[in-house]
C-alpha cells in the first residue's frame, strides 16, 4: 500500500512531462494509474471482508510513531471511490482542458490530491492521518485557485484554506487528546481503549474538537459557505474534490472514530443536530439557485448533512444507510458535475434557466444526466432509491421522531433538485445557447455514462454490493459485524409510501419552481448576515488588528523592539513565579562578603550609572570599559583567572572598536529625552532585579547534583588537560565556544566594513 501512495505522488510529478510529450492523450495515459489502483483494491475485496490488511513501518522511533496503513471495509470503500472516480475524472480533465497551458499542472494536482486522500483513508496512525488531512487542504487550495488570475478564484481558494485549516487545528488538538488517553496513536490500540477514552474527563473536549474539524472539511453548518464558492475551480476539480472525495473526508473521520467516540448522548446530539440543520439548509439553497454548479454544490451539502446525521444516530441500520447513501451520492454527483462541465464546454451553458431542448442535439448527455438525476431523486430501480429507502427505514426505527419531518422535507426538495438538473436544460422549448450545442467525444462522455449506468447496475444487484462492499464498511464503522440488510424491494411499507409521496410533491415543487423562488426572497436578507458574512467581518477585523499591531510593534526603532522583548520576558518570569504555587526561598547571605568585594561592586555600579548618564561619547565608552574590567576582576577574585584574562582582552578590543566607530558616526546633540532615559532606566532596573531574584532562587533550588565534580574527574582522562576551565571551553562545551567565536568574528567583520567606508559611501 505504501507503493500505491508513493507511486501516485510520482505519477503527479510525471504529469507535466506527459502533457508535453503526449498533449492529446496525456489524460488517457495518466488515468491508467488510478485505474490500476482501482483494480488492485477490487482484488482484495474478499480478503478485507475477513480481516483488515495492516502494514507498519518505523517512522519516528524515538517518539513511538509508525507509518501504519490500515485497510478495512470502510477504507476499502473510500479507496475504490477515490481511485475509480479519480481515473474517470483525469480522463475527463485531459479532454476538458485540452490545449490549456496549465493542463499539466491540473493533472499533477489531481493525482497529488488522489494520493493524499488515499493516504488519509488508509492511515492506521492518527498523526499520519492528520498529515494527509492537511495535504488534502493544501492541494485543494491550489486546485480551487487554479484560475489564479481571477480574483474571485483566489478569494474562494483562500476561504476554503482558512476554514479547513482552522478546523485542522481543532482536529490536531482532539487527536492529541485521544492519543494521550489511549497511550498510543495507533488505530488498533485506540480501538481497544474505547471505554477508557469515553470515561476520560478529556472525552467531551476531544469529541467537540474532532467534530469541529470534520464539520469544516465536510461543509457542515455553519462552515458550509466555502463549498459553493469552491465552484470557482474547473469542473473536473468540482467533480472529484467537492462531490466524491475531499468533502467526504470529514464524514470518513466521523465514521472512522465512531467505534471509539460514538454511542454517547453528546455524540448523537452534536452530529444529529448539525447534520439535520445542514441537510435542510443545503437542499433549500439548492432549490433556490439557478447556476448548475451551485445547485449541485448545495445538494452536496445536503448529502453531507444526511451522512453526518446518520452517523450521529449510530444504529446498525443507520450506519448501513450511511454507507449506501455515500456510495450512491458519489456515483450520481460525480456524473452530474461532469454533465455540468459538458453543458459549459459544448454549449456555453452555466445557468439552468437559460437552457432548454438540448436533448435533441445532445441525446447521450441527456440520457446520462437523466439517469444520474433519477438516482439523485431516488427512483426505482436505481441505487439512489435503495439508499433513500434505507434512510427512511433507519430514521423511522431510530426513536428520534424529530428527524422524520427533516428527512421527509429533504426528500421532497431533493426530488425538485433532481428534476431541475435532469429536465430543465434538456427538454421543453429550445433556448439559444452561447455556443452551438453538440455532443462531446468519448473522453468527456465516458465518466458520466459509466457512473450513471453504475447507478442502475448496482441497484439491480444490490445484495452483491451490500455483501462484498457496504456491509464490511458498515462493520468497520460500528466496530462489530453487521448483517447484510440492503435489497431493492422491501415490499409495501411506510418508507415506500414516503418515497412515493416525496416524488409527487417534488415534481409539483419543480412545476411551481418560479413561485418557490419568489417565496424564498426573504432568505436573501438572512444570507446577507449569515456565516459567510461573519467570516468576511472576521477577516476584515484580522487585517485591521494586524495593521494596528504592525504600527505598534514595528516602529523601526531598535530601542522599542528591545523594550518590548525585555518587558515580555519579565512578565513571563513573574507570572510563572506567581503561578508556581510553591514557597520560594531566596538564599541571601551577606556574612561572607569581604570589604574589597564591596568596593568592586560599588565601582561596577558607579561605572554602569556613569555610562548611562554621561553626555560624552568618550566618557560613556570609558565607563563601559570600567564595567567590563571590574567583571574581569570579579573572575580573578573567585579564582577564575582564564575567564578573567579573556574578559580583559575582549573588553580592551571592544573599547577600542567602540571609540573608532563612535567617532565616525554623525554628531547628535541629544540622543534621547529625560523621560525616555527614565523609562529605559526603569526597564533596566526591573530586568536586573528579575534576574537577580532568579539567580538567588537558583542558589537555593538544586534539582540535580553539581556537574563540576564530573568535570574535574573527567578533565584529564576525557579532555587530556589539567586546566579544567580550558577543557570545559574547548572540549565539553566546544560547540558553545565555537558559536561565541563565530559571533565575535561576525561583529569584527561588520566593524571592519564600517571602518572601510569612504566619505562618499556614508549614509546621509
Amino acid at each position: 500500500m505504501v507503493l500505491w501512495i508513493s507511486g501516485s505522488f510520482l505519477a503527479a510529478a510525471a504529469a507535466p512531462w506527459a502533457v508535453k510529450r503526449f498533449p492529446r492523450h496525456a489524460g488517457m495515459i495518466l488515468a491508467l494509474w488510478p485505474g490500476l489502483l482501482f483494480v488492485w483494491f477490487l482484488s482484495v475485496l474478499p480478503r478485507v471482508g475477513q480481516s483488515p490488511v495492516v502494514t507498519t513501518h518505523e517512522w519516528i522511533p524515538a517518539l513511538g510513531i509508525r507509518f501504519s496503513l490500515y485497510l478495512d471495509g470502510l477504507a476499502l470503500l473510500m479507496s475504490l471511490l477515490i481511485s475509480g472516480i479519480g481515473s474517470l475524472v483525469i480522463l475527463y480533465a485531459g479532454r476538458y482542458l485540452e490545449r490549456h497551458p496549465d493542463l499539466g499542472k491540473l493533472l499533477a494536482l489531481l493525482l497529488a490530491f488522489m494520493a493524499s486522500m488515499l493516504g488519509l483513508v488508509l492511515s492506521g496512525n492518527l498523526l499520519l492521518m492528520f498529515v494527509f488531512w492537511e495535504l488534502t487542504s493544501i492541494v485543494s487550495y491550489l486546485l480551487i485557485g487554479f484560475h489564479h488570475e481571477d480574483e474571485g478564484a483566489r478569494r474562494s481558494a483562500l476561504q476554503g484554506l482558512f476554514v479547513t485549516f482552522a478546523g485542522g487545528l481543532a482536529l490536531m488538538t482532539g487527536l492529541i487528546l485521544i492519543g494521550s488517553v489511549a497511550g498510543s496513536y495507533e488505530w488498533r490500540t485506540i480501538l481497544d481503549s474505547a471505554d477508557a477514552i469515553q470515561a476520560s474527563p478529556h472525552y467531551p473536549l476531544a469529541l467537540v474538537l474532532l467534530v469541529v474539524g470534520a464539520m469544516t472539511k465536510s461543509a457542515q453548518f455553519p462552515f458550509h459557505f466555502w463549498l459553493p464558492n469552491a465552484m470557482a475551480a474547473p469542473t473536473p476539480v468540482s467533480a472529484y474534490l467537492h462531490s466524491a472525495t475531499m468533502v467526504k473526508a470529514g464524514v470518513f473521520l466521523l465514521a472512522r472514530t465512531h467505534p471509539v467516540l460514538g454511542g454517547t448522548a453528546l455524540w448523537t446530539a452534536l452530529l444529529g443536530t448539525a447534520g439535520a440543520v445542514t441537510l435542510l439548509l443545503g437542499i433549500w439553497l439548492a432549490m433556490r439557485s439557478t447556476g448548475i454548479k451551485r445547485v449541485l454544490a448545495y445538494s452536496t451539502i445536503m448529502a453531507l448533512g444526511t451522512l453526518t446525521m446518520l452517523i450521529g444516530v449510530g444504529s446498525d441500520k443507520a450506519i448501513i444507510a450511511a454507507m449506501a447513501f455515500l456510495f450512491a451520492h458519489s456515483l450520481y454527483k460525480g456524473a452530474l458535475f461532469m454533465i455540468a462541465g459538458i453543458l459549459d464546454h459544448q454549449a456555453g451553458v452555466k445557468d439552468l434557466t437559460r437552457a432548454g431542448g438540448l436533448a435533441r442535439r445532445m441525446p447521450v448527455s441527456a440520457a446520462a444526466a437523466g439517469l444520474a438525476a433519477l438516482s439523485l431523486a431516488g427512483v426505482l430501480p436505481l441505487f439512489g432509491f435503495v439508499a433513500k429507502e434505507k434512510l427512511f427505514l433507519s430514521i423511522f426505527a431510530s426513536g428520534m421522531a424529530w428527524l422524520t419531518p427533516v428527512v421527509a422535507i429533504g426528500a421532497v426538495l431533493t426530488v425538485g433538485v433532481g428534476a431541475l438538473v435532469g429536465i430543465q436544460p434538456w427538454y421543453g422549448k429550445p433556448v439559444a445557447t452561447p455556443r452551438p450545442a453538440r455532443e462531446p467525444g468519448p473522453s468527456l462522455l465516458a465518466g458520466p455514462l459509466i457512473l450513471a449506468t453504475g447507478g442502475i447496475l448496482f441497484g439491480l444487484f444490490t445484495p452483491v454490493v451490500d455483501q462484498y462492499l457496504l456491509t464490511p464498511a458498515a462493520s468497520a464503522v460500528t466496530g462489530h459485524p453487521v448483517t447484510p440488510m440492503l435489497k431493492l424491494w422491501h415490499g409495501l411499507n411506510l418508507a415506500l409510501a414516503t418515497s412515493i409521496a416525496s416524488l409527487a410533491l417534488g415534481l409539483l415543487l419543480y412545476r411551481w419552481r418560479t413561485h418557490f423562488r419568489h417565496m424564498t426572497r426573504f432568505s436573501d436578507a438572512l444570507a446577507a448576515r449569515g456565516p459567510e458574512w461573519l467570516y468576511d467581518r472576521m477577516m476584515a477585523l484580522l487585517v485591521r488588528v494586524a495593521g494596528w499591531q504592525t504600527r505598534m510593534l514595528q516602529s523601526g526603532y531598535l530601542r522599542h523592539y528591545l523594550l518590548t522583548t525585555l518587558l515580555f520576558v519579565v512578565a513571563c518570569v513573574w507570572i510563572l513565579l506567581a503561578r508556581s504555587g510553591q514557597a520560594l526561598h531566596i538564599a541571601f547571605d551577606l556574612t561572607d562578603i569581604a570589604i574589597h568585594e564591596v568596593m568592586v561592586m560599588l565601582v561596577m555600579s558607579a561605572s554602569a550609572i556613569l555610562a548611562a548618564t554621561s553626555g560624552s561619547r568618550l566618557g560613556a565608552v570609558a565607563a563601559l570599559g570600567a564595567v567590563g574590567f571590574t567583571v574581569a576582576l570579579v573572575f580573578v577574585l573567585f579564582s577564575a583567572a582564564d575567564p578573567g584574562i579573556t574578559q580583559v582582552l575582549v573588553e580592551t578590543l571592544a573599547v577600542i572598536m567602540l571609540v573608532l566607530v563612535l567617532f565616525r558616526l554623525p554628531r547628535f546633540l541629544k540622543l534621547s529625552s529625560t523621560r525616555v532615559r527614565v523609562q529605559d532606566a526603569t526597564v533596566a532596573i526591573t530586568l536586573g532585579a528579575t534576574f537577580t531574584v532568579l539567580l538567588l532562587l537558583a542558589q537555593d533550588q538544586r534539582l540535580y547534583e553539581s556537574i563540576s565534580a564530573w568535570h574535574i574527574a573527567e578533565s584529564v582522562p576525557s579532555g587530556y588537560g589539567r586546566n579544567v576551565v580550558n577543557v570545559i571551553l574547548v572540549d565539553f562545551r566546544a560547540l558553545d565556544t565555537l558559536g561565541e567565536i563565530f559571533v565575535l568574528a561576525l561583529a569584527a567583520v561588520g566593524v571592519l566594513a564600517m571602518l572601510g567606508l569612504k566619505a562618499e559611501d556614508k549614509p546621509q
